[in-house]
């Protein structure tokens, strides 16, 4: 099996570190690493800047700007020659789904996907307080103001999420529309300094049950994201290991990411979760 990393990030991303990819990827294939996705998160539509709520840098510090994409191109281009006979390096961005906002990400990944070789779809976003978008994975407060306190208790919060990812795994992106989803329990990032509830109930099992036929039927892949076991609030992976196990059983890749936005996360807890690969 090719040792394969699925989801990273560069010195493109507004809330990373700033280390350079080329030095991310050298440490990969210092690691033992055969392949390598690239998966920057794509620039966001303009006009989400009128529904969205919570700390402004949630939104501004999300995603690389259109700016961007053309240097971003020729760099990951760059790096996908340089390392051509020591990894496979793939392309792409990681694109947020957004219900309000599906004709927009289309149009944006019907222009730009043909340079791409690699998406992950991601839910980022939903609607909070106010009926606005808030921040899922941004800060505490933002969490718990326009997200938790909302609702009755954390598994309505989870359902409510959990229909989101279920509606990104249906959602008809077009010919170059990403065919993985990623980290589909992020809804557990501040687990445990809110003390969301550790099992589900019957109804989020259901939807995660019908979450994961979805991604089945479609032919699509798991980001088995490892990024969950290093945040101080969350400590397992995203999904967690049972939603894993259950993926696992039902014949859906899994398929390994960081989830890195800097050198020192390039492997991180890949050995815990090989055994599922």
């Amino acid at each position: 099996m090719v040792k394969r990393e699925g989801h990273s990030h560069t010195e493109f991303c507004p809330h990373g570190s700033g280390d350079d990819v080329e030095l991310m990827i050298q440490k990969a294939i210092r690691l033992g690493f055969g392949e390598y996705s690239i998966t920057e998160h794509a620039p966001l539509p303009p006009e989400l800047n009128r529904e969205y709520a919570g700390q402004l840098t949630g939104l501004t510090e999300a995603s690389i700007d259109m700016s961007d994409l053309t240097p971003y191109f020729n760099k990951m281009r760059a790096m996908k020659k340089k390392y051509a006979d020591q990894i496979k390096i793939n392309i792409g961005f990681e694109v947020d789904y957004l219900a309000d906002f599906i004709s927009w990400t289309r149009d944006f990944l019907n222009e730009y996907g043909p340079q791409t070789d690699d998406n992950i779809l991601s839910v980022h976003f939903m609607k909070g307080r106010d009926n606005k978008y808030w921040c899922v994975d941004d800060t505490l407060t933002d969490f718990n103001t326009g997200l938790l306190s909302i609702v009755s208790d954390s598994q309505a919060l989870y359902t409510k999420y959990f229909k989101l990812v279920r509606q990104a795994a249906a959602a008809d992106l077009g010919q170059f529309g990403p065919k993985r989803i990623g980290h589909i329990t992020l809804i557990r990032k501040f687990q445990d300094h809110f003390q969301l509830a550790p099992r589900y109930n019957h109804e989020n099992q259901v939807l995660i049950q019908s979450i994961l036929e979805t991604v089945r039927a479609n032919g699509q892949q798991l980001d088995f994201n490892a990024a969950g076991l290093y945040k101080t609030a969350c400590n397992e992976p995203y999904p967690n290991f049972g939603v894993a196990i259950l993926a696992k059983q039902m014949g859906i890749p899994l398929i390994y990411g960081s989830d890195a936005h800097s050198i020192a996360e390039i492997g991180h807890g890949y050995h815990g979760l090989a055994e599922f690969l």
